[in-house]
């Protein structure tokens, strides 16, 4: 199916970062960051799609239709049946590629985002629609999720697709994220070093600090200490992010809430108290030789959006 959308038709679409797992709450809790990316789609005559990067991943990521939000586009029109047009795509990334913080998430939220504009007036994509169609390319729905539909969320598997359930955080929630400035790390990776089975009493472990980072999160930020202590996945990754643990275990060592933010590098530190923020910042950027960057940052509540640019016809 095709259908005649206009010539210099264009959309622009924001969509933030992500972290994902939250220390115990492994490929299910996700919140999202208000750090993000800008991505403008174009409809322009011919076929196919050309990318322009500006920011993060200029010169690195491909700049034609095996780009990651190229896909991701054509995937989102593909599920509807429709032949995408010629695009011209322009994105400004900021969100930093392989740190654990949802870029390759956000890209694809990014593509499927930039269709749902495109096909305004043509075709619709519900809620659930946009997060079947970005799980089926990410693979699992902890940092789609969140990257979608902002705050803290919930998300999990069933015989019918991925769900959701979004969540407000408790005012008195500050966040601090530290970011390694050299090193990265694949999702890939990250999940080979972790393995089949894991001990009866660690899973129960991970069952009660997940309902209680719940509870941390929107009722009692005095609990997020032990709220975010895990046992399934950040041990198993360690040795592949040995500056990441070392961080990790410094700064709970002082009491401070740090997780791993997503498959790491990067560190979540959860604050119970904005004033703990300071302190916090001044541990990260002492850390390692000044080679961590602390960004203070609060829950991106909006999620995706996406809206169309008018042009001089209009």
């Amino acid at each position: 199916m095709s259908h005649a959308i206009p010539l210099g038709r264009s959309v622009e679409v924001s969509v933030p970062a992500t972290t994902a797992n939250l220390g115990p709450g492994f490929d299910t809790l996700g919140m999202a960051l208000t750090m993000g990316d800008r991505l403008s789609a174009t409809v322009v005559e011919g076929t196919g799609i050309t990318v322009e990067v500006h920011g993060v991943g200029e010169g690195e990521v491909p700049t034609d239709e095996t780009n990651l939000i190229a896909k991701s586009l054509l995937h989102a029109f593909a599920a509807k049946g429709v032949m995408a047009p010629g695009l011209h795509l322009v994105a400004h990334n900021t969100i930093p590629h392989g740190r654990g913080l949802g870029s390759s998430g956000a890209a694809i939220v990014a593509g499927v985002m930039a269709a749902k504009g495109l096909l305004e007036g043509f075709e619709s994509f519900d809620a659930s629609e946009l997060l079947a169609i970005a799980t089926e390319m990410e693979g699992h729905p902890d940092n789609i999720a969140p990257s979608l539909f902002g705050g803290l969320t919930i998300a999990w598997m069933t015989d019918q697709g991925p769900k959701h359930k979004k969540l407000s955080v408790h005012r008195g929630v500050s966040l601090v994220v530290a970011v390694p400035q050299e090193a990265s790390m694949s999702t890939q990776l990250a999940r080979s070093l972790q393995p089949d089975t894991v001990p009866h009493q660690d899973a129960i472990f991970n069952l009660s600090r997940s309902a209680l980072l719940i509870a941390a999160l929107i009722q009692s930020p005095e609990l997020l200490f032990e709220a975010t202590e895990d046992k399934l996945h950040q041990t198993y990754r360690a040795s592949a992010m040995q500056d990441t643990d070392d961080l990790l275990q410094k700064l709970r060592k002082q009491g401070f809430a740090a997780v791993v933010s997503g498959a790491g590098p990067s560190v979540l530190i959860l604050c119970s108290d904005p004033s703990q923020r300071a302190e916090v910042a001044g541990i990260v950027e002492s850390h390692g030789g000044g080679s961590w960057a602390s960004h203070m940052l609060t829950v991106d509540e909006r999620g995706a959006t996406v809206e169309e640019v008018p042009t001089l016809a209009d």
